[in-house]
């Protein structure tokens, strides 16, 4: 058993290893690189991304970031390719084989038969001298001089190396089609970041989440208002505009200065300058100008129309964060 020592100095080195070998990435990055991203950009059909062993594995990783930076990509297993699901790929498909040694079996016999289909192939590969890089039609280089593994066998550098490239073509593609962060949000409507895109204030504001006093209502009829709505808050309307709010938390200072209320009106202790934010803000944003400004409510506005009180709660319950 290696001591606490030994073992945070070998995890130390690992990560020192695997950064000199990304870094030596950069030296690949030339005009051929260019070239992979035009034809990419140009291609009218996707991307199909195949490799076997520890490759495959890296292959299904980029084919998921193509696709959540809004290229089209599929996965397509070397070895399931020469047994049936060639058909995957289609006339105008750009693939794309990962290979460190570029020469195992199953890439040597799946190339003839995309050549015969005369697609484009593009290789990511670690020996320059391959089977893979020769008969390709563009080679991006990804070899790597050592593997994070003790005996330099198991892929560790090499499959990082692979990951980074597909990372740095994905990220290249993204800038040049100038994709936003709506068009981020359209492919993942589901979980935090989905939510944290596309969920507005609208859409999580209640229809009884709309409490208000006029600014003559008594303090105990803004008690009320307050407990009945249950949002720890109530806007003061009046003529049909939003003239100031009412928190709880005003009510507790109120009393905690031993002010007799009997003659007190809502205009009396409201906030004339209450936080807002429009309808149609996203959720997100919301959440974090309330924590900026340690607030716990926050008026919605629909353009000068008052539409409601979103409470903080509420917004963290629909799981932005």
């Amino acid at each position: 058993m290696k001591s606490s020592t030994e073992i945070k100095k070998i995890a130390k080195e690992t990560i020192a290893l695997e950064v000199e070998e990304i870094k030596r990435l950069e030296r690949t990055i030339n005009d051929n690189f260019v070239k992979v991203i035009d034809l990419i950009l140009n291609a009218k059909g996707r991307l199909i991304v195949s490799g076997i062993g520890k490759s495959a594995n890296i292959a299904n990783k980029i084919v998921a970031t193509f696709n959540s930076t809004g290229q089209p990509a599929v996965f397509l297993h070397a070895a399931d390719a020469i047994h049936g699901d060639l058909g995957n790929i289609q006339k105008e498909d750009v693939v794309i084989c990962i290979s460190k040694s570029g020469n195992t079996p199953e890439i040597k016999a799946l190339l003839p038969f995309i050549q015969n289909m005369r697609n484009t192939i593009v290789a990511l590969t670690g020996n320059m001298d391959s089977f893979l890089a020769k008969e390709a039609d563009f080679t991006l280089d990804v070899s790597v001089e050592k593997e994070a593994c003790p005996n330099n066998l198991a892929p560790t550098s090499s499959t990082t190396a692979q990951l980074v490239m597909g990372d740095v073509l994905a990220v290249t593609l993204l800038a040049c089609k100038n994709f936003s962060d709506k068009d981020f949000a359209r492919f993942h409507p589901g979980g935090t970041l989905g939510k944290r895109l596309y969920l507005k204030l609208i859409d999580i504001l209640h229809e009884n989440s709309s409490p208000q006093v006029v600014s003559g209502a008594t303090i105990n009829e803004v008690i009320i208002e307050i407990s009945k709505k249950r949002l720890g808050a109530t806007a003061i309307i009046d003529k049909g505009k939003l003239v100031g709010v009412i928190t709880d938390g005003d009510l507790r200072r109120m009393l905690e200065k031993k002010i007799s209320f009997e003659n007190l009106h809502a205009k009396d202790i409201m906030c004339l300058q209450p936080k807002t934010m429009q309808k149609d803000a996203l959720a997100y944003d919301a959440l974090q100008m309330m924590e900026r400004h340690n607030i716990s409510q926050l008026i919605i506005m629909d353009e000068h129309q008052y539409r409601g009180i979103i409470h903080i709660h509420e917004i963290i319950k629909e799981g932005v964060v």
